[in-house]
């Protein structure tokens, strides 16, 4: 018996040894990349999977499956870095890996997210390395001076999309265009809004669709939540809503809003004032823009989270409790 164990782990052993001197020969070997040069665009969220599901599709490498497990053996799966990567000669894996891991680009990439503030996009350009920070220096009004932009806060002037960038650029080159782009949507969009909405300039569109872009994450619920608000700003009712209060406390916020928060007045506090806050509260994608210039045709003033993700409406007050008597019950 004990011969017969060490016969199969010998075998074992064996097996391993040929296996990794077949990976170190493929990882030395030349692929076999065609037409030269080739372009591939690692995007943001590609992990080592994907990557080699991508160079196979590209044409790149003959087999992900191996590419991925010559990767994994090697520990790469944390070291990928996004990016335009023009491959113009034959690369063996290993030096496809490395190029990929020094973040040899033609061109950089970078995200806005839906949702972020300001706070978080310069969090974002101060994280890119290999994109000179020059805003960090610079105040607001210097900012936007340089951007182009005659607003007086930068805050949700700038359109959430993936940016390329050549390596050590300014990020006032992205800011640049991520202006531009958000201005050209809104403008659209405005061009063809809703009759009878009670925004005066598509500024205050735009403050709206912040406060959709944050209110929920549903894209069929943004409609009906700037219906809900449109009809309170119509009535003269508060929009009493948490994300600006969130906003206006900005750093003395602690990630739990109690009733003191939502007592102190603030500019932003929707609680405490009436209309619209002063500026956005948040970048909003183009969906919470078109909702909130084509909003859904509601009799709804009241909304509550069912704590999934979605909310339930209701156009009176005494439904309103139910949901939330019933929802909150549920969720404590």
């Amino acid at each position: 018996m004990k011969t017969r164990i060490k016969r199969w782990l010998g075998l074992g052993a064996l097996a391993v040894l040929i296996a990794a001197g077949a990976l170190a020969w493929y990882g030395n070997e030349p692929l076999p990349i065609e037409p030269l040069p080739k372009t591939i665009n690692v995007v943001p969220g590609t992990n080592l999977r994907s990557l080699s599901t991508l160079l196979e599709r590209e044409g790149v490498v003959g087999n992900a499956q191996v590419f991925w497990l010559l990767g994994r053996l090697l520990g790469k799966a944390g070291t990928l870095k996004v990016g335009v990567y023009v491959l113009d000669r034959p690369l063996t894996p290993l030096a496809l890996y490395g190029k990929i891991e020094r973040g040899e680009v033609s061109q950089a990439i970078m995200q806005f997210i839906e949702g972020w503030n300001w706070r978080e996009v310069q969090t974002a350009l101060a994280e890119q390395p290999m994109l000179k920070n020059d805003s960090a220096g610079m105040s607001e009004a210097e900012i936007l001076q340089a951007i182009g932009a005659p607003e007086a806060h930068i805050e949700g002037l700038l359109f959430p999309d993936t940016y390329f960038y050549a390596p050590q650029a300014s990020d006032l080159t992205v800011l640049r265009r991520a202006y531009r782009r958000q201005h050209e949507k809104l403008l659209a969009a405005w061009e063809t809004r809703a009759p009878g909405l009670p925004y005066r300039t598509p500024y205050e569109a735009l403050i709206m669709a912040s406060i959709v872009e944050k209110e929920t994450g549903q894209g069929a619920e943004r409609p009906l939540i700037a219906g809900v608000f449109l009809n309170r700003l119509r009535l003269g009712m508060r929009l009493q809503t948490d994300p600006t209060v969130i906003y206006g406390l900005g750093d003395r916020f602690d990630g739990n809003l109690r009733k003191p928060d939502l007592q102190r007045d603030t500019p932003y506090n929707t609680y405490t004032r009436a209309g619209l806050p002063p500026t956005p509260i948040a970048m909003p994608g183009e969906a919470a823009i078109e909702a909130a210039l084509h909003p859904a045709q509601t009799d709804a003033l009241y909304f509550v989270a069912r704590g999934d993700g979605t909310h339930v409406f209701s156009s009176t007050l005494e439904a309103h409790n139910r949901a939330v008597n019933r929802y909150q019950r549920e969720h404590r």
